[in-house]
């Protein structure tokens, strides 16, 4: 099955599963005591640089939670877009785990900015409110849109003046730094956040996430929040091993690069078949659309991808490190044959 639902579809990078192979012979220390674990932190060290205090962790849901039950006590508030991952993928997960109050805010891009935060940030040192802590945004967003690191900078001095902390998810951090010919540190380290999720799962890896705090206060107590979330993977061996894989050789930048030009591809074919409205900017490795909702049911029958809104009949295309131009063209042609046989109405 090729998928176009989401890169977490897609296999393992060969260069990983070669790494994970060689990784499994003789025995090895466990819970990150070996030599596989030392070298994937001190590659992440020398990538994020020497501030950077990376764990290591084996899916994004697990590295968000740790992150946000680093940065939070109970009486505290997290802020995210109302699209974010957090808010809508997790089960609210790191708003249970941390015991937090998780503040939704709409946006029309899935980006926070200052001007849509500060109108929720008061009651400081007021008992009957959750106090403000915690500002989360994904790098790439859900919505497929991206931070500039001029915005990812404005939002850390905007937290940063209200005493609160940065926390980036960035599971698709590689498609991000791709759309801009950036290193990863340069849209992190650099613009001055407090902890990331760093994770390679969607992007060739097969189990590879991280938790990365930039604070001393934050890394203070991450082995024992890390263990106590159930995130301490006894064979770390075999996520470090994917890791040190991942950022060899820059994997991590070509895997997202292909990712990010295939959905550009894809979005102009799509632009030349026509009956599509895409309500959002195409600058990572996801397409939203708009199409009649009879073409969407009969697309279905052929591709899998995902209903993003029901009741605006948007979708959501996503491409991976080894999509083709077969697929694509695949999916292009059916949908042009579905509209040669189908008569467009306006959608519902």
């Amino acid at each position: 099955m090729r998928s176009f639902g989401s890169d977490n579809h897609s296999g393992v990078h060969p260069a990983v599963m070669e790494a994970i192979q060689k990784a499994n012979f003789d025995h090895a220390p466990a819970y990150g005591d070996d030599l596989w674990t030392a070298e994937a932190v001190r590659q992440l060290k020398e990538i994020f640089g020497e501030t950077a205090s990376p764990f290591l962790v084996f899916n994004g849901t697990g590295a968000n939670v740790i992150a946000m039950r680093a940065c939070c006590q109970s009486y505290h508030s997290i802020f995210a877009a109302q699209t974010a991952h957090i808010a809508v993928d997790e089960c609210n997960a790191p708003a249970f785990m941390s015991g937090a109050a998780l503040k939704e805010i709409a946006t029309p891009d899935g980006k926070l900015t200052p001007a849509l935060l500060e109108p929720l940030l008061h009651g400081f040192g007021f008992e009957h409110h959750s106090q403000p802590k915690v500002v989360y945004i994904a790098e790439c967003t859900e919505l497929g849109t991206v931070y500039t690191p001029a915005e990812i900078k404005k939002l850390a001095e905007f937290v940063h003046h209200y005493g609160m902390y940065l926390h980036v998810d960035g599971a698709r951090l590689a498609n991000a730094a791709a759309s801009f010919n950036l290193s990863v540190k340069e849209i992190t380290t650099d613009c001055n956040i407090d902890i990331l999720s760093f994770g390679g799962t969607k992007n060739g890896c097969m189990m590879a996430e991280s938790v990365i705090s930039f604070r001393p206060e934050l890394t203070e107590n991450l082995k024992y929040i890390r263990k106590q979330s159930t995130q301490l993977y006894s064979k770390m061996r075999y996520v470090a091993a994917q890791f040190i894989a991942y950022l060899s050789d820059d994997l991590l930048y070509h895997n997202a690069l292909h990712a990010n030009q295939m959905a550009t591809v894809l979005r102009e074919k799509l632009e030349a078949v026509g009956c599509c409205h895409f309500t959002q900017p195409t600058q990572a490795n996801m397409v939203f659309l708009q199409i009649p909702a009879q073409f969407i049911t009969e697309l279905l029958k052929k591709h899998f991808f995902y209903v993003w809104d029901e009741l605006q009949n948007e979708i959501r295309f996503v491409t991976s490190w080894d999509t083709t131009m077969e697929d694509i063209d695949r999916l292009v042609n059916d949908l042009s044959q579905i509209l040669t046989k189908t008569v467009p109405t306006a959608p519902r």
